[in-house]
Order: C-alpha cells, then structure tokens, then sequence
C-alpha cells in the first residue's frame, strides 16, 4: 500500500496523467450530487436518481457507438427522459415514481437494443455499468465542469422555490409558483449530476454519490444551507479517499468511493449529534444520572428537615 505522500507525488507525475483528471471529475461529480442530492433527499425522491442512471442509458450506447463525448450523449438521452416524467407527472393521475419507473425502463431496454448492435459492446456495457476513471478526457473534465457550475448555480438561485414545492406542494401551487417548471429543472439537475458522475462510479453505484452524501449531511443539520455545504463536503472527502485507496491497494474506485460514504453515513448514524444511535442513548443516560442525582438530593434535604423538626 503506497502513502499518502507518494499519492501525491503520483498526481504530480506526466507519465500519470490521468490520475488528475480522474480526481478533478471524482471532485466535480462530488459537488455537483452533493448540491443536487439535497434536494432529492428533501424531496423524497431518492428513486429518480436511479431511474435517471438508466435512462441516459441510450445515449450513452449512441455515444459510444459513434465515438462522442459519453457525457454529451447521457445529457442528451437524460434531458428526453426528464422532460417526458415532469409533463407526464402533471396529471396526477399515476403516480410519479411510477411514471419514473416505466420510463427509465423504457429507456434501459432501448439502450440494451443499441449497445448489442456495437461491435465489442461487453466492454463498453462494462465501462458503463462500474465507470472507467481512468479513461476521462481533459474534454469530458470541461464539459462536466460547465455542467455543473451551469446547475449549481440555477439550483442556489431557485433555491428557496424548489424547497417551496418540496414541502408542501399545493401550497407552492396555490402562491402561483412554477411547479411544472421547478420539477423539469429538478429533473434536469439530476440528470445532469448522473451523467457526470456515471464515468466516475458507473451506472450501478451512481445513485449512492447523490444521496448518501446528502443524507449524511441531513442527520448532522437541520438548515438546508449547511445541510448543502456538508453533502458537499463529505462528498469530496469520499471521493478523494476512495480514490486514493483505490490507487494505494488496486481496488475499483468507484466502489471504493462509495465504501467510504457509506462509512461516513453509518458514523453520522451513531455519533450525530442530536441524531446519533449512541449520542442519544449518551443524552438519556445523562438525563438518567442527573435525574437520579436531583432525587437523591432532594430526599436528602427532606430527611434533614425531618431530623430537625424531631430534634
């Protein structure tokens, strides 16, 4: 296992250069789900990330198919999907996450018919299923790099609506709100944090870089904004470790990325405070003590007054 020390000397080595690139989209992918995935958690609605990884699936089959930028080719197939949920969710009629499941399975098998007419499809599926990392393009690390600034920046400056609807969503109609519009900008921001991140993690582990992150955040806070600053921060700190563990012992680094999230979520778990298993058994047994001590005080002074009075 190397150290931390020769890690970085590795980033910093010509002859490794897509070691950079892969911790730049790692970090990217990071703060792009952990900004989006605050509001998925919010909102309930943990599926659609999921459902979105699936559905960009055909594009990402054309993409490789004609040799393109795989994240162009995913926000293509992802922004259809997205537009088709949030007009077809208006009527209320079926439900949304049924909606979301008939669609990115619709899509799915659509992508399955496409990559088995690509002549070596087996490794570009698995490409797709567990991500290539290390494959990344100085291209694809710009592109995602407007794409998520682009929806950073429209999700902080709708900030205060899309909580509206996530809250109380016939009162956020009843103010006048967009909610037609606030769901397709929902949807496309997850869209686009998939296809970003589907090259770090693959298409399987995806949904764990939105929401794991985010609802680790959610049993530390109750603001939203620091609840966003955590989801990023934690993140970055799990992109960054996986992916040094991945390069120290030779393990995938998508799923060591999302390892390491996962451990983060089950010690917010344990040691939140407020939140955590043991920190409010710690609290109760606290109380308990103080409790016992109050009691046990106050009978002292009683006895004392009556030994008085009788004296």
């Amino acid at each position: 296992m190397i150290s931390i020390f020769d890690f970085i000397q590795d980033l910093a080595n010509p002859a490794l250069g897509f070691l950079p690139r892969a911790l730049m989209i790692s970090v990217l992918s990071a703060i792009v789900c952990g900004v989006v995935g605050t509001h998925v958690v919010l909102r309930g609605m943990a599926f659609i990330g999921d459902a979105v990884a699936h559905s960009v699936f055909p594009g990402i089959a054309v993409a490789f198919a004609l040799q393109t930028s795989v994240i162009a080719g995913g926000a293509v197939a992802g922004v259809v999907v997205a537009v088709l949920i949030a007009v077809f969710s208006q009527r209320r009629r079926v439900k949304e996450d049924t909606l979301i499941g008939v669609f990115f399975a619709g899509a799915f098998a659509l992508g399955l018919v496409v990559i088995s007419q690509i002549d070596g499809y087996t490794a570009s599926l698995t490409n797709f299923l567990f991500g290539s990392i290390a494959g990344v393009s100085d291209t694809e690390i710009v592109v995602a790099f407007v794409l998520g600034t682009a929806i950073t920046a429209l999700l902080l400056g709708l900030n205060k609506e899309l909580v509206a609807v996530s809250l109380d969503r016939e009162t956020a109609m009843a103010q006048r709100l967009p909610v037609f519009a606030l769901d397709l900008v929902l949807y496309l921001a997850v869209t686009c944090a998939v296809v970003i991140s589907v090259r770090t993690i693959g298409n399987i582990l995806v949904l764990a870089l939105l929401v794991t992150p985010a609802a680790s955040a959610r049993l530390l806070t109750d603001r939203l904004t620091t609840m966003m600053a955590a989801s990023v921060g934690i993140g970055v700190a799990s992109s960054v470790v996986g992916l040094y563990l991945s390069w120290a012992v030779d393990v995938p680094t998508g799923a060591t990325i999302v390892l390491v999230a996962t451990a983060i979520f089950l010690l917010c778990w344990l040691f939140a405070p407020r939140r955590g298993v043991l920190t409010e058994k710690l609290s109760a047994a606290r109380r308990m003590t103080r409790n016992d001590s109050a009691h046990a005080a106050e009978m002292t002074a009683v006895q004392t007054d009556t030994q008085k009075e009788l004296a």
